[in-house]
Protein backbone atom coordinates (compact mmCIF):
# COMPACT_ATOMS: atom_id res chain seq x y z
CA UNK A 1 0.00 0.00 0.00
CA UNK A 2 1.24 3.48 -0.85
CA UNK A 3 1.89 5.47 2.28
CA UNK A 4 0.46 8.92 2.79
CA UNK A 5 3.25 11.43 2.34
CA UNK A 6 3.64 14.04 5.03
CA UNK A 7 4.46 17.63 4.18
CA UNK A 8 7.82 17.33 5.91
CA UNK A 9 8.95 14.39 3.77
CA UNK A 10 7.65 15.94 0.57
CA UNK A 11 9.47 19.25 0.69
CA UNK A 12 11.77 18.43 -2.21
CA UNK A 13 8.94 17.28 -4.52
CA UNK A 14 7.68 20.77 -5.34
CA UNK A 15 6.56 19.70 -8.81
CA UNK A 16 3.94 17.40 -7.26
CA UNK A 17 0.63 18.94 -6.26
CA UNK A 18 0.01 18.76 -2.53
CA UNK A 19 -3.56 17.62 -1.84
CA UNK A 20 -4.79 18.62 1.63
CA UNK A 21 -7.44 16.28 3.03
CA UNK A 22 -9.53 16.45 6.18
CA UNK A 23 -9.74 12.75 7.14
CA UNK A 24 -12.82 13.42 9.28
CA UNK A 25 -14.80 14.84 6.36
CA UNK A 26 -17.93 12.96 5.35
CA UNK A 27 -18.24 11.27 8.72
CA UNK A 28 -14.71 9.89 8.41
CA UNK A 29 -15.14 8.54 4.88
CA UNK A 30 -12.29 10.69 3.59
CA UNK A 31 -9.87 9.15 6.07
CA UNK A 32 -11.02 5.61 5.32
CA UNK A 33 -10.75 6.15 1.55
CA UNK A 34 -7.36 7.86 1.35
CA UNK A 35 -5.83 5.36 -1.04
CA UNK A 36 -8.89 5.49 -3.26
CA UNK A 37 -8.64 9.30 -3.28
CA UNK A 38 -4.96 9.10 -4.15
CA UNK A 39 -5.51 6.62 -6.98
CA UNK A 40 -8.39 8.58 -8.49
CA UNK A 41 -6.49 11.86 -8.44
CA UNK A 42 -3.21 10.39 -9.66
CA UNK A 43 -4.94 8.65 -12.57
CA UNK A 44 -6.09 12.09 -13.70
CA UNK A 45 -3.18 14.41 -12.95
CA UNK A 46 -0.12 12.29 -12.13
CA UNK A 47 1.84 11.84 -8.88
CA UNK A 48 0.66 13.80 -5.84
CA UNK A 49 1.45 14.12 -2.16
CA UNK A 50 -1.25 13.97 0.50
CA UNK A 51 -1.31 15.97 3.72
CA UNK A 52 -3.90 15.25 6.40
CA UNK A 53 -5.37 17.88 8.69
CA UNK A 54 -5.34 17.05 12.39
CA UNK A 55 -7.32 19.94 13.93
CA UNK A 56 -9.30 23.05 12.98
CA UNK A 57 -7.28 25.61 10.99
CA UNK A 58 -4.50 23.04 10.42
CA UNK A 59 -4.96 23.43 6.64
CA UNK A 60 -3.81 27.05 7.04
CA UNK A 61 -0.47 25.84 8.37
CA UNK A 62 -0.11 23.07 5.79
CA UNK A 63 -0.79 25.41 2.86
CA UNK A 64 1.49 28.14 4.23
CA UNK A 65 4.37 25.71 4.71
CA UNK A 66 3.86 24.19 1.27
CA UNK A 67 4.03 27.62 -0.36
CA UNK A 68 7.12 28.52 1.67
CA UNK A 69 8.76 25.35 0.39
CA UNK A 70 8.06 26.27 -3.22
CA UNK A 71 5.22 23.88 -3.91
CA UNK A 72 3.74 24.75 -7.32
CA UNK A 73 0.16 23.65 -6.59
CA UNK A 74 -1.77 23.16 -3.36
CA UNK A 75 -5.18 21.50 -3.72
CA UNK A 76 -7.96 22.13 -1.23
CA UNK A 77 -10.41 19.24 -0.94
CA UNK A 78 -13.72 19.86 0.77
CA UNK A 79 -16.19 22.71 1.00
CA UNK A 80 -15.88 26.47 1.13
CA UNK A 81 -14.46 26.30 4.66
CA UNK A 82 -11.62 24.03 3.54
CA UNK A 83 -10.86 26.31 0.59
CA UNK A 84 -10.93 29.29 2.96
CA UNK A 85 -8.27 27.72 5.18
CA UNK A 86 -5.97 26.85 2.28
CA UNK A 87 -6.35 30.35 0.83
CA UNK A 88 -5.38 31.84 4.19
CA UNK A 89 -2.25 29.70 4.28
CA UNK A 90 -1.25 30.72 0.77
CA UNK A 91 -1.88 34.38 1.53
CA UNK A 92 0.19 34.25 4.73
CA UNK A 93 3.04 32.84 2.66
CA UNK A 94 2.45 35.59 0.11
CA UNK A 95 2.98 38.18 2.85
CA UNK A 96 6.50 36.72 3.14
CA UNK A 97 7.13 36.91 -0.62
CA UNK A 98 6.16 33.35 -1.64
CA UNK A 99 3.84 34.08 -4.56
CA UNK A 100 4.37 31.18 -6.99
CA UNK A 101 1.89 28.64 -5.57
CA UNK A 102 -1.42 28.08 -7.33
CA UNK A 103 -4.62 26.97 -5.64
CA UNK A 104 -6.40 23.88 -6.94
CA UNK A 105 -9.86 22.78 -5.83
CA UNK A 106 -11.62 19.45 -5.44
CA UNK A 107 -15.00 20.47 -4.09
CA UNK A 108 -16.68 18.06 -1.69
CA UNK A 109 -18.63 20.37 0.58
CA UNK A 110 -22.15 21.36 1.57
CA UNK A 111 -22.25 24.66 -0.31
CA UNK A 112 -19.55 24.72 -3.02
CA UNK A 113 -20.50 28.37 -3.49
CA UNK A 114 -17.08 29.57 -4.65
CA UNK A 115 -17.01 26.88 -7.35
CA UNK A 116 -20.26 28.28 -8.78
CA UNK A 117 -18.66 31.69 -9.18
CA UNK A 118 -15.45 30.22 -10.62
CA UNK A 119 -17.38 28.25 -13.20
CA UNK A 120 -16.24 24.80 -12.06
CA UNK A 121 -19.09 22.32 -12.35
CA UNK A 122 -19.33 20.45 -9.01
CA UNK A 123 -18.41 17.02 -10.39
CA UNK A 124 -15.24 15.11 -9.59
CA UNK A 125 -14.31 14.61 -13.25
CA UNK A 126 -14.58 18.36 -13.86
CA UNK A 127 -12.45 19.22 -10.83
CA UNK A 128 -9.81 16.75 -11.99
CA UNK A 129 -9.82 17.97 -15.60
CA UNK A 130 -9.24 21.53 -14.39
CA UNK A 131 -6.33 20.36 -12.23
CA UNK A 132 -4.86 18.36 -15.10
CA UNK A 133 -4.96 21.37 -17.45
CA UNK A 134 -2.88 23.44 -14.98
CA UNK A 135 -4.10 26.79 -16.30
CA UNK A 136 -3.93 29.38 -13.50
CA UNK A 137 -5.71 32.72 -13.51
CA UNK A 138 -5.24 35.33 -10.83
CA UNK A 139 -8.20 36.40 -8.72
CA UNK A 140 -8.71 39.00 -6.01
CA UNK A 141 -8.71 38.18 -2.30
CA UNK A 142 -10.12 40.15 0.62
CA UNK A 143 -7.91 41.04 3.57
CA UNK A 144 -9.70 41.97 6.78
CA UNK A 145 -9.20 42.72 10.46
CA UNK A 146 -11.88 41.83 12.97
CA UNK A 147 -12.59 41.00 16.60
CA UNK A 148 -12.08 37.32 17.36
CA UNK A 149 -14.28 35.42 19.86
CA UNK A 150 -11.84 36.19 22.69
CA UNK A 151 -12.18 39.93 22.04
CA UNK A 152 -8.75 40.38 20.48
CA UNK A 153 -8.05 42.01 17.13
CA UNK A 154 -6.99 39.58 14.41
CA UNK A 155 -6.56 39.58 10.66
CA UNK A 156 -7.29 37.02 7.96
CA UNK A 157 -8.33 36.65 4.33
CA UNK A 158 -11.45 35.63 2.44
CA UNK A 159 -11.88 34.60 -1.17
CA UNK A 160 -15.64 34.42 -1.65
CA UNK A 161 -17.96 36.43 0.64
CA UNK A 162 -17.71 37.99 4.07
CA UNK A 163 -21.02 38.94 5.65
CA UNK A 164 -21.87 40.62 8.93
CA UNK A 165 -25.15 39.98 10.74
CA UNK A 166 -27.18 36.79 10.54
CA UNK A 167 -24.52 34.86 8.62
CA UNK A 168 -22.35 33.95 11.58
CA UNK A 169 -25.39 32.55 13.38
CA UNK A 170 -26.33 30.55 10.29
CA UNK A 171 -22.82 29.04 10.18
CA UNK A 172 -23.10 27.97 13.81
CA UNK A 173 -26.49 26.38 13.25
CA UNK A 174 -25.40 24.60 10.06
CA UNK A 175 -22.60 23.00 12.07
CA UNK A 176 -25.11 22.02 14.76
CA UNK A 177 -27.28 20.10 12.29
CA UNK A 178 -24.57 17.45 11.89
CA UNK A 179 -24.53 15.16 8.89
CA UNK A 180 -28.18 14.15 8.89
CA UNK A 181 -29.04 17.05 6.60
CA UNK A 182 -26.89 18.97 4.11
CA UNK A 183 -26.92 21.35 1.17
CA UNK A 184 -29.65 23.96 0.70
CA UNK A 185 -31.93 22.29 3.25
CA UNK A 186 -29.28 22.64 5.97
CA UNK A 187 -28.89 26.33 5.17
CA UNK A 188 -32.63 26.89 5.00
CA UNK A 189 -33.21 25.35 8.43
CA UNK A 190 -30.23 27.18 9.92
CA UNK A 191 -31.35 30.47 8.37
CA UNK A 192 -34.84 30.13 9.85
CA UNK A 193 -33.34 29.48 13.27
CA UNK A 194 -30.90 32.37 12.93
CA UNK A 195 -33.64 34.73 11.78
CA UNK A 196 -35.52 34.11 15.02
CA UNK A 197 -32.43 35.18 16.98
CA UNK A 198 -31.29 38.00 14.71
CA UNK A 199 -31.36 41.70 15.48
CA UNK A 200 -31.06 44.80 13.34
CA UNK A 201 -27.58 46.28 13.48
CA UNK A 202 -27.07 50.03 13.19
CA UNK A 203 -23.74 50.29 11.41
CA UNK A 204 -21.35 53.15 10.88
CA UNK A 205 -19.80 52.48 7.48
CA UNK A 206 -16.74 54.14 5.97
CA UNK A 207 -16.67 53.28 2.26
CA UNK A 208 -13.79 53.94 -0.14
CA UNK A 209 -13.86 53.49 -3.92
CA UNK A 210 -10.90 54.57 -6.03
CA UNK A 211 -9.76 57.04 -3.39
CA UNK A 212 -13.16 58.65 -2.82
CA UNK A 213 -14.42 58.19 0.75
CA UNK A 214 -17.95 58.51 2.10
CA UNK A 215 -19.52 57.70 5.44
CA UNK A 216 -23.05 56.34 5.82
CA UNK A 217 -25.27 54.65 8.39
CA UNK A 218 -26.75 51.25 7.57
CA UNK A 219 -29.66 49.61 9.39
CA UNK A 220 -29.55 45.95 8.47
CA UNK A 221 -29.81 42.33 9.51
CA UNK A 222 -27.15 41.29 7.00
CA UNK A 223 -24.61 43.10 4.87
CA UNK A 224 -22.52 41.00 2.46
CA UNK A 225 -19.11 42.09 1.15
CA UNK A 226 -18.79 40.08 -2.03
CA UNK A 227 -15.84 38.98 -4.10
CA UNK A 228 -17.88 36.00 -5.34
CA UNK A 229 -21.57 35.76 -6.21
CA UNK A 230 -23.02 32.98 -4.06
CA UNK A 231 -23.20 32.05 -0.40
CA UNK A 232 -25.40 29.91 1.83
CA UNK A 233 -25.44 26.94 -0.58
CA UNK A 234 -26.63 28.69 -3.71
CA UNK A 235 -28.02 32.03 -2.53
CA UNK A 236 -27.28 34.35 -5.48
CA UNK A 237 -26.58 37.34 -3.31
CA UNK A 238 -24.34 39.34 -5.67
CA UNK A 239 -25.07 38.49 -9.32
CA UNK A 240 -22.90 41.37 -10.52
CA UNK A 241 -19.74 40.38 -8.61
CA UNK A 242 -16.53 39.32 -10.33
CA UNK A 243 -13.50 37.80 -8.64
CA UNK A 244 -10.96 39.69 -10.76
CA UNK A 245 -12.20 43.28 -11.07
CA UNK A 246 -10.42 44.80 -8.06
CA UNK A 247 -13.59 45.80 -6.21
CA UNK A 248 -16.10 44.35 -3.77
CA UNK A 249 -19.81 44.43 -4.47
CA UNK A 250 -21.54 45.15 -1.17
CA UNK A 251 -25.16 44.04 -0.81
CA UNK A 252 -27.10 45.36 2.19
CA UNK A 253 -30.18 43.17 2.67
CA UNK A 254 -31.85 45.79 4.82
CA UNK A 255 -33.50 45.90 8.21
CA UNK A 256 -36.93 44.53 7.48
CA UNK A 257 -39.02 42.63 10.01
CA UNK A 258 -38.38 38.96 10.65
CA UNK A 259 -41.66 38.11 8.94
CA UNK A 260 -40.70 40.10 5.86
CA UNK A 261 -37.32 38.34 5.73
CA UNK A 262 -39.03 34.97 6.02
CA UNK A 263 -41.55 35.69 3.26
CA UNK A 264 -38.98 37.12 0.83
CA UNK A 265 -36.12 34.76 1.71
CA UNK A 266 -36.45 32.52 -1.35
CA UNK A 267 -35.95 35.52 -3.66
CA UNK A 268 -32.23 35.52 -2.98
CA UNK A 269 -31.77 32.17 -4.76
CA UNK A 270 -32.84 33.71 -8.07
CA UNK A 271 -31.26 37.14 -7.34
CA UNK A 272 -34.78 38.66 -7.34
CA UNK A 273 -33.92 40.27 -3.99
CA UNK A 274 -31.98 42.91 -5.91
CA UNK A 275 -35.32 44.40 -7.04
CA UNK A 276 -36.45 45.00 -3.45
CA UNK A 277 -36.50 48.62 -2.25
CA UNK A 278 -35.09 47.37 1.07
CA UNK A 279 -31.89 46.13 -0.61
CA UNK A 280 -29.06 48.42 -1.57
CA UNK A 281 -25.89 47.73 -3.54
CA UNK A 282 -22.65 49.66 -3.78
CA UNK A 283 -19.04 48.98 -4.71
CA UNK A 284 -15.83 49.64 -2.83
CA UNK A 285 -12.14 48.84 -2.60
CA UNK A 286 -12.16 49.28 1.18
CA UNK A 287 -14.85 49.31 3.84
CA UNK A 288 -14.95 49.73 7.62
CA UNK A 289 -17.97 48.72 9.70
CA UNK A 290 -18.70 49.25 13.38
CA UNK A 291 -21.85 48.74 15.46
CA UNK A 292 -23.51 51.72 17.08
CA UNK A 293 -25.96 49.53 19.05
CA UNK A 294 -23.38 47.34 20.77
CA UNK A 295 -26.04 45.38 22.62
CA UNK A 296 -26.57 43.26 19.47
CA UNK A 297 -22.90 42.21 19.36
CA UNK A 298 -23.63 38.61 20.47
CA UNK A 299 -25.87 37.93 17.46
CA UNK A 300 -24.31 40.25 14.85
CA UNK A 301 -21.50 37.98 13.75
CA UNK A 302 -19.21 37.39 10.81
CA UNK A 303 -19.68 34.69 8.19
CA UNK A 304 -16.35 34.37 6.35
CA UNK A 305 -16.47 31.96 3.40
CA UNK A 306 -18.98 29.95 5.40
CA UNK A 307 -16.93 30.06 8.63
CA UNK A 308 -17.99 31.90 11.85
CA UNK A 309 -14.84 33.76 12.87
CA UNK A 310 -15.88 36.63 15.16
CA UNK A 311 -17.52 40.03 15.02
CA UNK A 312 -17.25 43.79 14.52
CA UNK A 313 -15.59 46.25 14.27
CA UNK A 314 -14.39 45.21 10.83
CA UNK A 315 -11.98 46.62 8.27
CA UNK A 316 -11.76 45.07 4.78
CA UNK A 317 -9.73 45.79 1.66
CA UNK A 318 -9.25 44.18 -1.75
CA UNK A 319 -5.90 42.59 -2.58
CA UNK A 320 -6.13 42.74 -6.36
CA UNK A 321 -4.80 39.82 -8.40
CA UNK A 322 -3.47 38.19 -5.25
CA UNK A 323 -3.99 34.50 -5.91
CA UNK A 324 -3.40 32.21 -8.90
CA UNK A 325 -6.17 29.60 -9.12
CA UNK A 326 -6.49 26.66 -11.51
CA UNK A 327 -9.67 27.42 -13.46
CA UNK A 328 -11.47 26.25 -16.58
CA UNK A 329 -10.47 28.09 -19.78
CA UNK A 330 -12.18 31.47 -19.93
Amino acid sequence: MTQTTSVASARTTTDRPLVIVNPRAGGGRAGRNLESIRKTVENAIGAIDLALTERPRHAVELARDAARDGRAIVVATGGDGSIHEVVNGLMLAREEGHVATSLGIIGRGTGSDLCKTLGIEPRLDRFLSVLAARQPRTIDVGRFSYTDPSGRRAHAYFVNILSAGMGGLVDRYVADTGRWVSGPLAYFLASARALAKSEIGVLEARIELDGVVREVELRTRTVAICNGRYFGSGMHVAPMARVDDGVFDVVDLGGGSRLKYLVSGSAIYSAAHMKSPDVQHFRCNKIELSLKNRDVDPVFLLDVDGEPLGGLPLSVEVVKGALPVLLPPS
